[in-house]
């Protein structure tokens, strides 16, 4: 037994020796070979590393360039300048920095995004925007509709329009489709009719009947409130008749429905000059103002007055 473990060992011994001594034979060519398979596996995490540096460098950048910045936008007061104060916010958690300016007319907001001064504008609906762009030879688009406010007819010193009286004045804004949208719901409520086809363009020279002979006083949008203490009735854009202290569910007369075509036809929309509808900021802008959040802003805070609106 002693003598069959003892040739076992011994065996090994030789075994480990003549492995020993042809590794010792090859000891130059496996160096070589180690070494260069070193070499190429430092090649290899040298050009990985590089590879990721510059795809981390292309995210910084990608981040840089779509993520971030400032967004300038004129607006009305009321509603609009409202609802982007409640938008900033979110959009700051974004990393966007929402500049609101306000502005009380419906001709600079334009002037300034066509410039370049502003990067888009929040006031008005597509009909005056069209208009705009056919007068003035601007060339802005709508980035998304974003809400929808009724026009109204409202007391003046008269408190309801059953108090209608021969050669009363009613005020309406002039132009030309705020003026349009005004007589049609003048004329949905039996107060004036107008001629056949007139539409969207109508003014007080489209007016076919008028039994009351009521006096149609055109002023600018934002002096039509005022007026309120000298003539029988105004008929008010939604965002002037908030500035003027109104709401549309207790104190208007009568007013365009929510299923009218009129919520369709005068969506207020976020105005871009062309080809910068899809500027990362713009976009971002839109999303925040279409999001669940802002829609719930809308509703608790404008009492009907102010409806978001879904494509």
């Amino acid at each position: 037994m002693k003598k069959r473990v003892l040739t076992t060992i011994l065996a090994g011994v030789l075994a480990v020796s003549a492995f020993a001594g042809c590794g010792s034979s090859n000891t130059a060519g496996n160096a070589a070979v180690d070494n260069n398979a070193a070499a190429e596996t430092n090649d290899a995490a040298v050009a990985d590393t590089t590879a990721a540096e510059s795809e981390a460098a292309e995210s910084v950048a990608d981040t840089q360039t779509t993520e971030g910045g400032t967004i300038t936008v004129a607006a009305s007061a009321t509603p609009h300048a409202e609802i982007l104060e409640e938008a900033k916010k979110i959009l700051a958690d974004q990393g966007w920095d929402l500049e609101i300016t306000i502005f009380d007319d419906y001709v600079l907001p334009n002037e300034v995004v066509e410039s370049g001064e502003f990067d888009a504008n929040y006031f008005q609906h597509i009909p005056y925007l069209e208009n705009f762009n056919a007068e003035k030879g601007t060339h802005l688009v709508n980035a998304g509709g974003i809400h929808y406010e009724p026009f109204g007819i409202y007391p003046g010193t008269k408190k309801d329009l059953s108090e209608l009286a021969d050669g009363d004045t009613i005020a309406v804004p002039n132009d030309t489709t705020n003026e349009a949208r005004a007589l049609l719901l003048l004329q949905d409520n039996g107060i004036i009719t107008l001629k056949d086809g007139a539409g969207l363009e109508a003014t007080v020279n489209d007016i076919a009947e008028n039994p009351h002979n009521v006096k149609i006083e055109e002023l600018a949008a934002e002096q039509v409130a005022r007026v309120a203490p000298e003539v029988a009735f105004v008929v008010l854009n939604g965002n002037y008749a908030l500035q003027a202290g109104y709401s549309v569910a207790q104190d208007s007369l009568a007013y365009e429905t929510s299923d009218s075509e009129a919520a369709k036809t005068y969506v207020n929309v976020i105005a871009v000059k062309e080809g910068n509808e899809n500027n990362p900021g713009i976009q971002a802008l839109v999303k925040v103002l279409k999001s669940d959040d802002i829609k719930k802003f809308i509703n608790d805070t404008y009492d009907g007055a102010v409806i978001p609106f879904e494509d």
